[in-house]
């Protein structure tokens, strides 16, 4: 693989590099402030991803306070490269404390949030709109018609979700289906051999409903690199520098610490750092259309897009999927193929499948 080989997002006609360039990180403003880049910093991390072949880029009104958006925009337009680019954003949080219509996910909202990032993105559409996250409050039919509506405005080319539970993406994907609207053609959630927990509904949905998922975190938050330590655990959580992912509030655990040896290992016998591993392994798994990528200089982008460069062996993907799998909860238990032996009469004899026969029971993952 390579930046410049390209893919189809879900269900669409349109193509997007295999890592995403998130850019959470432009700017100085706001919640992200402490992790922000210059625009001169910015602009090597952006023209390193673009001279390498990538097109894919994602920001969000909510990060740094827009200034992400507005150096984004800049650079685009400094590089000439506006129809090039597929170029996403992201709406739901709040905007203006003081306005209790300034968030979530009404279509008041939507429109604003959406207008005023096309004015800091200095374009008049984006190629790819999405919530930034369930809202819990605003019915799911508004949301529909809302995107559609912007579709049909010209000011997003596409829609799609960003960390909704499983069953909203599915039933917002039904309704656009069932009432011609505009469908949703992405579904952006955190994924990574240390949370691999979107794998017991999001993906299934994300695959049957034509949804390309685009996997954020594929480091697990800094954690895969392997910077940190079992033995500097307890001192690192204490600066509350290592509870895990702010999103998820993840702590680590042993079981966690044993993973980390076992990417490590997988690391050394391809000659390649974990974080490459980590990155390879998230891009390349069934149902993901892209990882999105951060940096926070042009050589680290520079290592995570050589991770395309190379294949895990199906021996030492076996090795990572063991490590990393999450063991099946509740009802789950019942869709595993161990569980499912029980419900099929040993002695029965099963005939040859027809041409395109699909098992009932996958492999539990």
């Amino acid at each position: 693989m390579a930046l410049d080989d390209y893919y189809l997002l879900g269900r669409s006609g349109l193509r997007v590099s295999r890592l995403a360039l998130g850019t959470m990180n432009f700017g100085q403003s706001g919640f992200h402030a402490p992790y922000g880049k210059t625009e001169d910093e910015a602009r090597a991390i952006f023209r390193t991803y673009v001279e390498a072949g990538g097109n894919f880029i994602d920001t969000a009104d909510f990060y740094t306070a827009g200034e992400s958006e507005r150096i984004l925009g800049r650079l685009i337009a400094e590089a000439g490269l506006r129809e090039r680019m597929v170029l996403t954003t992201k709406a739901t949080n709040s905007v203006d404390s003081g306005d209790p219509n300034a968030g979530g996910n009404s279509r008041k909202h939507l429109i604003r949030a959406l207008d005023e990032s096309l004015r800091r993105l200095g374009t008049d559409y984006v190629d790819l709109f999405l919530l930034h996250t369930w809202d819990r409050i605003t019915p799911v039919d508004e949301v529909l018609r809302t995107l559609d509506d912007l579709a049909r405005a010209g000011k997003i080319r596409y829609a799609g979700l960003s960390d909704v539970p499983a069953w909203y993406a599915a039933r917002a994907q039904t309704l656009a289906d069932a009432h011609s609207l505009t469908p949703m053609v992405s579904l952006q959630l955190p994924y990574s051999l240390i949370e691999r927990t979107i794998e017991t509904e999001h993906v299934p949905v994300a695959q049957q409903l034509g949804l390309g998922v685009t996997a954020w975190s594929p480091l697990g938050g800094g954690f895969l690199t392997g910077k940190y330590q079992r033995d500097d655990a307890r001192e690192l959580a204490g600066e509350g520098r290592l509870t895990g992912d702010g999103a998820t509030g993840r702590t680590w655990t042993d079981r966690d610490w044993d993973l980390l040896t076992t990417v490590r290992d997988v690391a050394e016998k391809l000659g390649v750092t974990m974080a490459q591993v980590a990155v390879n392994w998230a891009a390349t798994q069934p149902g993901v259309a892209s990882a999105i990528v951060g940096a926070s200089r042009p050589e680290q982008l520079e290592s995570s897009i050589a991770a395309l460069g190379f294949e895990i062996p199906d021996e030492l993907r076996a090795t990572l999927d063991q490590a990393s799998a999450v063991p099946p909860s509740s009802v789950y238990r019942m869709f595993t193929p161990e569980y499912q032996g029980w419900l099929v009469n040993p002695g029965a004899k099963v005939a040859d499948k027809p041409v395109g026969y699909q098992p009932s029971v996958l492999n539990w993952r």
